[in-house]
């Protein structure tokens, strides 16, 4: 029975496929596909519902399942028009054979609706577990992006470095901050390290504990640490929790605090006797001039 099942849904291919077609574009301002052009939403309606009848033709062949479901997942589809699809063709497919049997009764009629099944089914699910697979890799691919980007260290000058922190510290991502801290402390050599936590909207007994043993482990790297971005409400904050950062050099803004970084490491800021004249003069490229940095009048020592 279930072969003459399927000659007789092949056999009618165009009818279904037509009142497939019908049905799926009356869905396109439902299944999120509203955005796409009329010419290459029709061009991949007849793209799946080719790739469901040769399904059905091999007994559930996967290989064109697998080629097609890589296209549309590339081209960003949403999964609804996938499940739609199905279901659409389930339902036509199944109104149409039963118009074509000259016997209908219940026995009949649950063939036709199991027969069917089996062709769909297998379909949905193989699609479905390929949208999966597909999302899990590029949220796995997001999630490393973001965790690179969630805690960078950069360095500024020699021995010191800047670790700006933006966003919520939780217990994952604290533990990644001092994993990359003590990476980049040795990597760049660090002897001061100014943790800017302007971008932290909270700090709180959890956060303020993270902190503090990402600057103690610093420490017994023989590096320092610098806590700046200490706006008032987060100073507020620290005192109505009873939070101790007595050991701990704290600075309002990253400018305070990189001022503190270089007395530490030996450095100041000072200006030249020599004014600059002009931007000539600043390039190197006025008469008379000897080289294009002996003008600058600012400099580190």
């Amino acid at each position: 029975m279930k072969r003459n099942l399927r000659d007789i849904a092949i056999e009618n291919s165009d009818q279904i496929v037509q009142e497939w077609l019908k049905q799926i574009g009356s869905l396109k301002e439902v299944n999120y596909t509203a955005d796409i052009s009329e010419e290459l939403f029709d061009s991949n309606n007849r793209e799946f519902v080719g790739v469901i009848f040769n399904s059905i033709k091999e007994n559930g062949s996967t290989k064109i399942i697998e080629e097609f479901s890589g296209k549309i997942i590339h081209l960003g589809w949403p999964l609804s028009y996938i499940t739609d699809g199905l279901q659409v063709f389930r339902s036509v497919t199944i109104n149409t054979i039963l118009s074509k049997l000259e016997k209908v009764d219940a026995e009949y009629i649950s063939e036709v609706l199991n027969s069917v099944d089996s062709w769909v089914e297998p379909i949905i699910r193989q699609l479905v577990n390929e949208y999966s697979v597909s999302w899990e890799h590029v949220v796995s691919l997001q999630r490393i992006a973001l965790q690179e980007l969630s805690a960078p260290l950069i360095p500024v000058m020699d021995n010191i470095t800047i670790m700006p922190l933006v966003g919520t510290i939780d217990t994952e991502r604290a533990k990644f901050i001092m994993e990359n801290l003590l990476e980049g402390v040795m990597r760049h050599n660090s002897e001061v390290v100014l943790i800017d936590i302007t971008g932290v909207p909270v700090v709180d007994t959890m956060v303020a504990h993270h902190l503090f043993q990402a600057t103690e482990a610093v420490r017994l790297l023989g590096a320092k640490c610098i806590l700046v971005g200490i706006r008032p409400e987060i100073a507020q904050t620290i005192v109505n929790l009873g939070i101790d950062f007595s050991k701990l050099p704290t600075k309002s803004s990253l400018k305070k605090g990189f001022l503190l970084a270089l007395e530490i490491t030996n450095k100041s800021i000072v200006e030249l006797d020599k004014k600059l004249e002009s931007v000539e003069e600043l390039l190197g490229t006025s008469k008379g001039s000897e080289g294009s940095y002996e003008n600058t009048n600012i400099e580190t020592t």
